[in-house]
């Protein structure tokens, strides 16, 4: 048998459809891994509703999907890092390995990186093809489930512990499934106190449960005034913006420290007006752009994370479906009733 089940964005418009693929051919330097586990990203969602971002980026048809866990089954003939049997996930940005950035700790932002899922076929399959230096191998003994999520997880960890983070005030703006994750995260490393920021009940109720010590609604409350009475009119230390609303970060920029730092993951869809002058300049404060995972610091701190069994990760993880019900999945993304959803190929 040489076919696989997948979901492929077929056509150029809304949605995605269960089909057959032929099983990838591998290269010299390629690993073949049978997918255990594959959890849905924002970017599949934007890619299945068929945005601008993704009308640009986009060719169909393509196989969706960058985050999971799975079974090495074929390795290439060059292939010395890794071993048939072996449980690996993947870093999903694949890099040159030759410009400044890749040979100077910056791979993360080398600018010819291609996307697993995105520029490449990804994971929403059976089997996916991977680059060898892509692939990160696992403790078997975590469930898929978990492991599949290490990709998101390490977009959390790269925002919060891009700085001084134990002992301090953070403000985790947006808690969506990588938001959440932060939340937990910053909990976990010793923030002193964590302060998150979110509209959509599900999620309010989701941060309170992996560890958030306040939790606020910005249609309810003033969130300028709450986050400065909850840090004793100081503001907080880090702001980790992860939501990409205009408003959010404009209000973030009130209720920061002097000094404090602000790390950016969310990708506004408009462009956003700052007040420079007194939001950033004399205040002093530094903001950092996040993309992506540190190749591979993040990964390693992503491992002594799950280690650590500190993260909650069955409370991240909400959903589990089989892979052919991948449009419940998307479904329950554009609702922001969930966490993480994992979706299984042979879900027994």
């Amino acid at each position: 048998m040489n076919k696989m089940k997948c979901v492929v964005k077929s056509e150029p418009k809304e949605g995605a459809i269960l089909t057959t693929r032929e099983i990838p051919q591998i290269g010299p330097n390629e690993i073949l891994v049978k997918v255990l586990a594959t959890s849905i990203c924002g970017t599949d969602y934007h890619i299945y509703s068929w945005d601008a971002w993704s009308q640009k980026r986009i060719k169909p048809p393509l196989i969706m999907g960058h985050e999971f866990a799975g079974e090495v089954i074929k390795v290439g003939e060059k292939v010395s890092k890794v071993k048939i049997g072996d449980i690996v996930s993947a870093e999903t940005h694949i890099v040159c390995g030759k410009c400044e950035l890749c040979a100077t700790g910056k791979a993360h932002i080398c600018k010819d990186t291609l996307i697993l899922g995105v520029d490449t076929q990804g994971t929403f399959a059976e089997y996916v093809a991977i680059p060898e230096d892509n692939a990160w191998a696992n403790d078997p003994s975590i469930p898929p489930e978990y492991l599949c999520i290490q990709e998101p997880l390490g977009n959390a960890v790269h925002t919060v512990l891009s700085g001084d983070i134990i002992g301090k005030t953070i403000a985790v703006v947006g808690c969506g499934p990588i938001g959440i994750m932060a939340v937990a995260v910053a909990k976990a490393v010793g923030a002193a106190k964590v302060i998150a920021i979110e509209v959509n009940e599900y999620r309010i109720n989701l941060a309170k449960e992996v560890g958030a010590d306040v939790v606020i609604n910005p249609i309810k409350e003033d969130v300028i005034r709450r986050v400065l009475d909850e840090t004793d009119g100081m503001g907080v230390d880090v702001v980790a913006e992860m939501s990409g609303n205009s408003t959010a970060i404009q209000q973030a920029l009130k209720y920061i420290k002097l000094g404090g730092r602000m790390a950016m993951l969310g990708i506004p869809t408009e462009d956003v007006k700052l007040d420079v002058a007194n939001g950033i300049v004399f205040k002093g404060i530094q903001i950092h752009g996040i993309v992506g995972r540190r190749m591979y610091e993040t990964w390693h701190q992503v491992k002594g994370l799950l280690a650590s069994g500190n993260l909650k990760l069955d409370k991240i993880v909400t959903h589990k479906l089989p892979l052919e019900d991948f449009e419940k999945g998307m479904e329950l993304m554009k609702t922001g009733n969930c966490g993480k959803v994992v979706l299984f190929p042979n879900m027994k």
